[in-house]
């Protein structure tokens, strides 16, 4: 499993979480497929992601294809996803973008107890008999397991003041 390391800094909680026994069981609907191989060639957030001007597809397990029903008219997903191959024991980071030390829970880093991501990607296509659905491009590696789909609603999605430092 390629993972990334700690930084000087960083702080590790143990036991690692990824070792710990579940609270709740959570099931893979099927698999991201994108462009990328290596944690390197991963960009950094879905903005970088979607600059690459290629799109990602969602492949979803046969059980769970009924549920693509009624997405025909929707333009925006929300994906979330299980960012497989990321630490899981790290607690409070160094983002290179921040002037310092940062808890992972004011992070969008998929280092973290949960690696769980998500991104809002509008919906290129849907193949509900197949299973696939074609969509901007999603920050993660080709594999990646999918958690859930949503519809992306704008009138409750969408908060114009809201604010990030």
């Amino acid at each position: 499993m390629e993972r990334g390391g700690v930084r000087p800094g960083e702080l590790t909680i143990t036991p690692d979480p990824g070792a710990l026994p579940g609270d709740a069981r959570v099931v893979f609907i099927g698999r991201v497929r994108t462009p990328w191989r290596t944690l390197a060639d991963c960009p950094k957030n879905v903005r970088t992601a979607r600059e690459a001007g290629a799109t990602a597809s969602l492949e979803i397990e046969a059980a769970y294809r009924p549920g693509l029903a009624g997405l025909e008219g929707v333009s925006h997903l929300v994906v979330l996803y299980w960012m497989d191959r990321s630490r899981r024991d790290v607690i409070v980071q160094i983002p290179r973008h921040a002037g310092g030390p940062r808890g992972v829970f004011s992070l969008r880093s998929p280092a973290r107890p949960n690696p769980i991501a998500m991104g809002v990607v509008p919906l290129v296509s849907l193949d509900t008999d197949a299973g696939r659905i074609e969509i901007g491009m999603l920050d993660c590696l080709d594999g990646t397991p999918l958690l859930d789909v949503k519809p992306y609603v704008p009138s409750v999605d969408a908060i114009a003041d809201a604010a990030f430092d």
